[in-house]
């Protein structure tokens, strides 16, 4: 019996622009937690101006990659993986917390960070690595196998 490999639609040059917008948030997130870290141990205030500017620019590219992959999420049809729904929702979680998380840290200084921003910071990145690994999972599981009868 022929097995169906989910293929991502909207891609350059074969590789799909959700695989190509993935990266900036992961490390604008991942950077955000990283300065509320730094911001809770100093009295300097740019620390949390890094953090703002990081959530901020993670969430408009991870807004336009979540467009892009539910673009190919949508159009995969019945090869759509079952995993693809836990890293969509993982996903739309991690963008309201991190947008959540902005408005947080819009607040001033020390009050917009320690500790509620901090917590939301933790919080995005632990979901966004399980987020992350369930679509590993999806893209790179069937890497590899043909489409079609096996020999």
């Amino acid at each position: 019996m022929a097995r169906e490999v989910f293929r991502p639609t909207v891609a350059i040059g074969g590789v799909p622009i959700h695989a190509m917008l993935v990266p900036f948030p992961i490390v604008c997130f991942t950077g955000a937690l990283l300065s509320d870290i730094v911001y809770s141990d100093s009295p300097q205030v740019q620390w949390t101006n890094f953090s703002q500017w990081l959530l901020a620019i993670g969430l408009i590219i991870g807004v336009l990659a979540a467009i892009f992959g539910l673009i190919d999420f949508l159009a995969a049809g019945r090869t759509r993986p079952r995993i693809g729904w836990f890293h969509l929702l993982l996903n739309a979680i991690v963008l309201v917390l991190a947008l959540f998380n902005n408005l947080v840290h819009s607040r001033d200084g020390w009050t917009g960070v320690v500790p509620t921003g901090l917590f939301l910071s933790v919080i995005t990145v632990l979901l966004m690595v399980v987020s992350g690994f369930l679509g590993w999972r999806m893209a790179y599981r069937r890497v590899g196998e043909t489409v079609g009868e096996r020999p």
